[in-house]
C-alpha cells in the first residue's frame, strides 16, 4: 500500500507500482469505440502510461493535454491516458480539445487495471478511481519510469518520465 495526498490529506492505494525493470502487467482496457486493448496490442512500441482519477478534472485534463503535445515528437512512442472514466467521456474530451496523439483507454468495467498496478484508491473521496502515475515502458514492455505523483492535484513530472525514451 502507498500513501499520497489530496488536498493535503493522506489516502491510499491498494499497493505499490511495479518495479523498473519488471514486465509491464498485461491488462484489458475498453477503447472509446468500445473494443479491448491489451498491453501486446502496443508491443514493438515504447509506451508511456498516462494513469489519472478523471478527465473531468483540471489537472488530469492538463496532463492529457501535455502529453497530447509531447506525444507528437516522440518517434515509435504510444501514449495511453487511462482513467475510470467511461469512454464516451474520454472521447468527447479528446474531440472537443482538439487531441489526437493519445489513445485513451478506460478501466470502468472492473477496475482490474488499477488493482494489477497497485495504484487503485482505496480510501478517502476518490476511493475506486485510479491514483496520478506515470509509467513508461520499453518496445519489449520492460518498464523503464514510474511516478505516483505524492499530491493527486499535482502534475506529473513530464521531463523525467520522456527523458528515458
Amino acid at each position: 500500500m502507498a500513501t499520497v495526498t489530496l488536498g493535503g490529506n493522506p489516502i491510499h492505494t491498494s499497493g505499490e507500482l511495479p518495479k523498473v525493470g519488471s514486465k509491464g502487467i498485461d491488462f484489458n482496457l475498453v477503447k472509446t469505440d468500445l473494443g479491448t486493448a491489451t498491453l501486446a496490442d502496443f508491443v514493438g512500441s515504447r509506451v508511456v502510461l498516462n494513469i489519472f482519477p478523471s478527465v473531468d478534472t483540471g489537472t488530469c485534463a492538463a496532463s492529457v493535454r501535455k502529453f497530447n503535445e509531447k506525444a507528437s515528437t516522440l518517434d515509435n512512442t504510444k501514449v495511453l491516458c487511462i482513467s475510470r472514466d467511461l469512454p464516451f467521456a474520454q472521447k468527447r474530451f479528446c474531440g472537443a480539445e482538439g487531441l489526437e496523439n493519445v489513445i485513451n483507454l478506460s478501466d470502468f468495467k472492473d477496475g482490474s487495471f488499477g488493482k494489477k498496478y497497485g495504484l487503485e484508491i482505496i480510501d478517502g473521496p476518490l476511493a475506486g478511481l485510479h491514483s496520478r502515475v506515470v509509467i513508461v515502458l520499453d518496445e519489449n514492455g520492460t518498464i523503464l519510469h514510474t511516478e505516483q505523483v505524492n499530491e493527486i492535484a499535482d502534475e506529473p513530472n513530464y521531463e523525467a518520465a520522456l527523458a528515458v525514451l
